[in-house]
């Protein structure tokens, strides 16, 4: 797609995409169970706002969140769904959540009297999902302890708080053979067995994220919680793969004719091996592009793949095109880091190998400097 010659460099969204993927998700986990999308980190980087307008239509659950501000960023476009705070949020603004009528998850028993006391004083009620620690070792109740916590929890939500759900985390979902999911579902449900023990109302069960959704259809309980999957990356090989959602683009700005031996960038990392020819694109690690990508990545002109030379500047990355005609490449001319361009494709997952890192971070670090143009 071509778009204004005046944007530097942008992010393309697909929402046909986006929600083909929420599609296939509804496909595997049938009907009955709810689907949570996660849209947390400004929805993995993607834009929250217009990302929640896309998902919409296509009725989820609700949505899974990190902090209040997301939340209220969600009630502000008139979403009426259940919006769940995954991780703990500091007490002072316990107020402004359950003011926006979010979900809060429960690590502790004193972040659940804080909930109680402000709800309290508030008059209103809050609802929370109590997060039980089966291995991750980041958050929740310690499921080995679910005898003593659970009594408490049970005390504090006969008034003024819901108890809705029960979840907890995958920490290797994405590594079939370890066997750390089968142990991780095991501490769950025996966890929910004791809390089953001390109370009769249900709740809803929630365990898997993309990976884990794919990976273990068994272990879907009554509400997942996709993320990455949805915004076009891959869980593994032999799994689903998701159609491709982001493409991340930039502008050629200046072509330069070297000769042998010319240095480029900060600390000299390159040489010219001969006549060369160098194209400099607007973009860099300002941009969220990884600094990794130096001397190692690779960009699509014209459907060729090209390697990026040189350190990544914070805003400007050199690309060598010499192997190119003068007609494939020239100033102005779209340069593709990640998507398809000619039937030549880079993908997310390639960009993150190199990287040293993973998908979710290459989407989350791209910087509100890139406009996201939604296609």
């Amino acid at each position: 797609m071509s778009t204004d010659p005046r944007i530097r460099a942008w992010v393309e969204v697909s929402s046909s995409a986006l929600r083909q993927n929420f599609e296939y998700v509804r496909t595997i986990v049938g009907p009955g169970i709810g689907i949570l999308p996660v849209v947390k980190a400004d929805g993995y980087g993607l834009g929250l706002t217009e990302l929640v307008r896309v998902l919409e239509p296509s009725a989820p659950w609700g949505y899974g969140i990190e902090t209040v501000d997301e939340g209220r960023k969600i009630r502000s476009l008139g979403v009426m769904r259940p919006v769940l705070l995954l991780a703990p949020i500091p007490p002072g603004e316990v107020e402004a959540a359950i003011d926006s009528d979010l979900r809060l998850g429960i690590s502790s028993i004193d972040a659940l009297k804080c909930v109680v006391g402000v709800a309290s004083t508030l008059g209103r009620e809050a609802v929370i999902h109590v997060e039980v620690d089966t291995g991750i070792g980041r958050s929740g109740f310690d499921w080995r302890d679910v005898a003593r916590w659970g009594p408490e929890v049970i005390v504090h939500t006969e008034k003024e708080v819901r108890w809705e759900g029960v979840f907890t985390h995958f920490y290797s979902a994405d590594d079939l053979q370890c066997g750390a999911m089968t142990d991780q579902a095991d501490r769950f449900a025996d966890t929910l067995r004791v809390l089953s023990g001390l109370r009769d109302e249900g709740w809803i069960e929630h365990i898997c994220n993309s990976a884990g959704l794919f990976g273990r259809y068994d272990f879907v309980g009554g509400l997942v919680r996709p993320g990455i999957f949805l915004y076009g990356g891959k869980s593994w090989l032999g799994l689903p793969q998701p159609d491709p959602v982001v493409a991340i683009k930039a502008r050629i700005v200046l072509i330069r004719e070297v000769p042998l031996g010319t240095i480029l960038g900060y600390g000299a990392t390159y040489r010219a091996g001969g006549r060369e020819r160098w194209a400099t694109l607007g973009i860099g690690y300002g941009d969220g592009i990884p600094r990794a990508l130096g001397n190692g990545g690779e960009v699509l002109v014209g459907g060729r793949r090209v390697p990026i030379i040189g350190r990544i500047s914070m805003g400007m990355i050199v690309v060598d095109i010499t192997g190119l005609s003068e007609s494939s490449g020239k100033v102005g001319d779209e340069v593709t880091f990640v998507g398809e361009d000619h039937g030549e494709y880079i993908s997310l997952e390639e960009v993150a190998r190199i990287s040293g890192t993973i998908s979710h971070e290459v989407l989350t670090g791209l910087s509100p400097r890139l406009p996201r143009i939604w296609v």
